[in-house]
């Protein structure tokens, strides 16, 4: 029997609310956020239900944050809360990133928001920093063959920057089999590798624009695994080689915005189609990239809820999970590269990382503003 929650839907809404306007960072961020929220903090998830979304956000393509979100809304309230705590999510960025749009195509160029980023990025590396240590503490802790997971999912993530779907494949089976040698798995557990069918890709000809965009964001939703800024080399070879709807310069704008807005960093989309089609871009190309990241999650979901308590299929997430922990402190590294370009930012990333070490419940929103003033004032009178 399922557990009666101890929240309401509108409550979990306005937290997704929240979390899409406030949560910086992109994937690495926003699932430590929820880990941090909900499971810590409020209590309104349960730790095995967590893992079990996280697992599922691994293995399916699209953008991880948001199938975790989506998938905490179905837990108590199924295809409903799922609905609503997915459009909550991703509304608050998608409409800053359409504003964004229209002032970009109204005065070109982002330099104030080049500037912002400066700042910002510097502080969610701290921030993320932190998130990532007390989730390894929280879900991992002294297992030694999950900490050996978690290593080397975190080397492979900072050295290749990229996560692979293989690798929390073989973590969850070689954990697996660690704990039940000499075993088959069960037919339960069997259900449980979700790999969509990739097949080729038929686009119908010329069928006018918003069908191209809808098209060609479906696919990358579908098809394309991993999270954040794994989608970016698929945009590029699409928006920019083969459709021609932005150039060079205008495409790393549209990657700045996604980094510098809150929220899953895939809403880029939502910029990027506003400059080829305006503001019925933007939607189509949102809503076709987000769509079947939704399917993917909810249609498995009543499997994972059925059958995710099952010893084996425990065992499985427990090494699922041990490598998508591991690939969001590789993340890290890799952020840190990107990010930390100077003593400044350095400094930046320190600070943070120290207060929300030492200061309970210091607010985010606030963190994030006072980096945002700080990039600014080091860019136009520091350097």
């Amino acid at each position: 029997m399922m557990q009666q929650p101890t929240y309401s839907l509108r409550q979990l809404v306005i937290y997704f609310l929240k979390l899409g306007t406030w949560g910086f960072g992109g994937p690495v961020a926003l699932a430590g956020y929820m880990h941090r929220d909900l499971v810590e903090n409020k209590k309104w998830i349960s730790e095995e239900d967590y893992k079990e979304g996280l697992a599922l956000a691994q293995l399916a393509p699209g953008p991880l944050a948001a199938q975790l979100g989506i998938y905490l809304g179905y837990v108590h309230y199924r295809i409903l809360g799922a609905t609503l705590a997915g459009l909550a999510f991703v509304l608050p960025s998608f409409l800053m990133v359409v504003a964004l749009g229209y002032c970009y195509t109204r005065w070109q160029g982002i330099p104030l928001m080049q500037a912002v980023f400066y700042g910002v990025s510097a502080a969610v590396t701290g921030i993320i920093s932190i998130s990532s240590y007390k989730l390894i503490k929280k879900s991992i802790g002294p297992n030694i063959p999950l900490i050996c997971i978690c290593v080397v999912a975190a080397t492979y993530t900072a050295i290749t920057a990229s996560e692979s779907i293989w690798l929390f494949l073989l973590a969850g089976v070689g954990y697996w089999l660690f704990k039940h040698p000499g075993k088959l798995l069960s037919r339960n557990a069997a259900g449980v590798f979700f790999l969509p069918l990739l097949t080729d890709i038929y686009r119908s000809s010329n069928s006018g624009k918003l069908w191209d965009i809808c098209w060609f964001y479906m696919k990358a939703g579908a098809f394309v695994f991993g999270s954040g800024l794994a989608i970016v080399p698929f945009l590029y070879s699409g928006v920019v080689k083969e459709y021609g709807w932005l150039n060079e310069q205008q495409f790393m704008d549209a990657v700045a915005v996604a980094m510098i807005t809150p929220g899953p960093v895939v809403i880029t989309v939502g910029f990027i189609g506003y400059l080829t089609a305006g503001l019925q871009g933007a939607s189509v190309a949102a809503f076709a990239t987000f769509f079947p990241c939704y399917l993917f999650t909810v249609l498995p979901a009543p499997f994972f809820r059925k059958y995710g308590k099952n010893p084996g299929i425990k065992t499985f997430v427990d090494g699922i999970t041990a490598a998508a922990i591991g690939s969001i402190t590789g993340a890290v590294i890799v952020l840190a590269k990107r990010s930390l370009t100077d003593l400044y930012t350095a400094a930046i990333a320190v600070v943070v990382a120290v207060l929300l070490w030492r200061v309970k419940n210091l607010p985010e929103p606030l963190v994030i503003i006072t980096a945002a003033v700080a990039g600014i004032a080091i860019r136009y009178f520091l350097q």
